[in-house]
């Protein structure tokens, strides 16, 4: 059997001593003890104290009226009495004898269904009073110190929130100064780039042109000579023409030799 859970709880419960008049809210104070078959109620107006001690009999009886496990009667008991519910009507009420009726309102498949338990007076106010007190500081000490734990860790976060951001605005600072330095010089490489292309592009329209007159040139030239060589091959006849008819002028005919008979 697992160790029993403990919830404790304010209400606010319409007094009812005088029903005529304006009725007063009287504050009290529920602790429950949970065990998975029965419960212990706890009950003080810081005054007086009444106690409940549902046995596993009963809180069995109970719950097969109601039609449902005794684990489930157990946990909505829990959920009523350890919460203040909205929409919930807790009652308080004298039953005799200094006895009390806790009572409280629920809804099931749209009807309001009301649970009714039996208390009696503690047989020792103070002690009783003196444990739900205990309690309470008990928890408000083990809230406290959650409250500084969470408190703390949420500092601790906004911390290191802060040493992210402030790393986070560096980087981005780095970031853009390095793209701004690598712009830079890729401009500077770019118009250099542009600059040497301009130049070999120039150089290379000056050389097609120089090129160009070049060949113009060879031509012109080409048909110079040919011009020239036809015309000295003409004049080269005619003093051809002119040498060999000089010749057969100057040169005296020869005469016939030959043996004379004796």
């Amino acid at each position: 059997m697992g160790s029993p859970r403990h919830t404790c709880v304010k209400l606010e419960i319409s007094s009812d001593s005088q029903p005529n008049k304006e009725s007063e809210l009287e504050p009290i104070f529920v602790k429950g003890t949970w065990y998975p078959t029965r419960f212990e109620l706890s009950i003080t107006n810081g005054l007086h104290a009444w106690t409940c001690h549902a046995t596993e009999e009963e809180v069995k009886e109970r719950a097969s009226q109601w039609d449902q496990p005794v684990s489930e009667y157990i946990d909505l008991a829990e959920k009523y009495l350890g919460f203040e519910q909205t929409g919930s009507v807790y009652g308080f009420s004298d039953a005799g004898n200094e006895y009390r009726r806790l009572t409280w309102t629920f809804e099931k498949e749209g009807t309001k269904l009301e649970w009714r338990w039996k208390c009696q007076p503690s047989s020792n106010n103070k002690k009783t009073t003196a444990d739900v007190l205990d309690f309470l500081m008990d928890a408000n000490i083990r809230l406290s110190e959650e409250v500084v734990r969470k408190t703390q860790s949420a500092d601790r976060l906004k911390v290191e929130a802060e040493k992210c951001l402030a790393q986070t605005e560096k980087l981005s600072n780095e970031k853009t100064e390095f793209e701004n330095e690598i712009y830079g010089k890729f401009v500077e490489v770019l118009n250099s780039k542009k600059a040497k292309l301009r130049e070999l592009r120039d150089r290379l329209s000056k050389q097609a042109t120089a090129n160009q007159l070049h060949e113009e040139d060879d031509e012109s030239t080409d048909k110079t000579e040919s011009f020239d060589e036809g015309t000295d091959e003409g004049n080269s006849d005619e003093e051809q023409g002119k040498n060999d008819t000089g010749t057969s002028k100057d040169v005296p005919a020869s005469r016939p030799r030959g043996r004379k008979r004796k």
